[in-house]
């Protein structure tokens, strides 16, 4: 670290009244002769005296009420996608299930037909299932993932 980013630090140190006697003594030596730190510090002491009067805007009541119902409203369609999800999902397993086992028992169509069949849907399964975690992989390191809206 060179002397500057030294001040750089005691700067902050200073400003946040978390700075010790002899380094405040340093502090200020270094900046009667460095005009770019006292400049610095002199914008910061402007910025801090501004901001100790500011205060966070109350929201009014009709603000709350509206921001609450679309929370709710959020809410509730997350969770009617999540049941149709997982309802469609289980339809979708048990149809599957049956489709495979009706398939099996079914002496009408050849060994060599049903094989094929299995295979053919064995193989979109594994597809579905590569893509859907490639899809989550990406989701969780692709930084531009989130930035884009859809």
């Amino acid at each position: 670290m060179n002397s500057h980013e030294k001040y750089k630090m005691l700067m902050m140190k200073y400003l946040e009244g978390e700075i010790a006697k002899d380094e405040e003594r340093e502090f200020e030596e270094h900046i009667e002769t460095c005009d770019e730190c006292r400049k610095e510090i002199e914008g910061f002491e402007k910025l801090k005296e501004v901001m100790k009067d500011m205060r966070y805007k109350r929201p009014s009541d009709e603000i709350w009420k509206t921001y609450w119902s679309r929370i709710y409203n959020r809410i509730e369609r997350g969770l009617g996608w999540i049941f149709t999800s997982i309802g469609a999902t289980i339809l979708l397993i048990y149809g599957g299930f049956k489709g495979v086992e009706n398939l099996i028992k079914d002496p009408g169509i050849a060994l060599i037909a049903k094989i094929g069949i299995l295979a053919g849907i064995a193989g979109l399964a594994i597809l579905f299932v590569s893509v859907l975690r490639e899809r989550i992989f990406v989701s969780k390191t692709d930084k531009y993932s989130k930035e884009v809206e859809k």
